[in-house]
């Protein structure tokens, strides 16, 4: 497909999407609050929202403000997010990213990728979470389910799965206002229907604008 194409077929499937999914829902409970979608962000590496918000849930309850996660020890974060795996690693992030927020950014996340991505363990991905659900700024999460579903749709070959490459592509063929929700509904999609191992291409309601379904005779 040319590029113009990829558009039209992009939006297409967005709207199928939010007659689907209404509510464009960040997976991670948060609660609205900046610093926690930050640590929640950087637990979910390698394991799932539903696991994160189940140990964040006690986290945030032992440890309910941005200022008292700073002051916790690494060996008291450890404790508690070890079922998240990576835990020392993730543990020193958290606490060292609590630490500078407060220190050089006055306890406000900033909005500025540039800025985001100087805080320990923030990588792009997580960036552009804070950045559309915070900020409401054109983001695209390039997490696991964008990559595969989006390499199905026909955006890009299905073999690409370099995160950085996807978040360029997908930017230039979603429109801004669109692009957060997106990443959003791709989670809940991809759960649902669109799975890595056996996604339902038969029950798939948007079958008809997937270049992977078309070529498989769903169509």
């Amino acid at each position: 497909m040319k590029k113009a194409e990829k558009k039209e077929r992009i939006a297409l499937i967005i709207e199928e999407l939010k007659k689907i999914y209404p509510e464009a829902v960040c997976a991670l409970e948060f609660g609205g609050e900046p610093w926690r979608l930050l640590v929640m962000g950087r637990l979910s590496a390698q394991c799932t929202d539903a696991r994160v918000n189940i140990v964040c849930r006690e986290l945030f309850a032992r440890f309910p403000t941005l200022e008292s996660l700073a002051d916790a020890s690494y060996g008291e974060i450890e404790e508690i997010v070890r079922p998240c795996g990576l835990y020392r690693t993730k543990a020193k992030n958290i606490k060292d990213a609590c630490v500078m927020l407060l220190e050089e950014y006055g306890g406000v996340l900033p909005c500025d990728m540039d800025e985001l991505l100087k805080l320990p363990g923030v990588g792009r991905k997580i960036a552009n979470l804070l950045l559309g659900d915070i900020y409401h700024m054109p983001a695209i999460v390039a997490d696991t389910h964008m990559i595969r579903i989006c390499g199905r749709f026909g955006m890009y070959p299905e073999k690409l799965k370099d995160p950085h490459k996807v978040e360029l592509i997908m930017s230039e063929l979603v429109e801004p206002a669109e692009q957060s929700d997106l990443c959003h509904r791709i989670v809940q999609f991809g759960r649902d229907v669109c799975s890595a191992r056996s996604p339902k291409c038969a029950e798939c309601p948007i079958a008809h604008l997937c270049e992977k379904g078309r070529k498989n005779g769903y169509v």
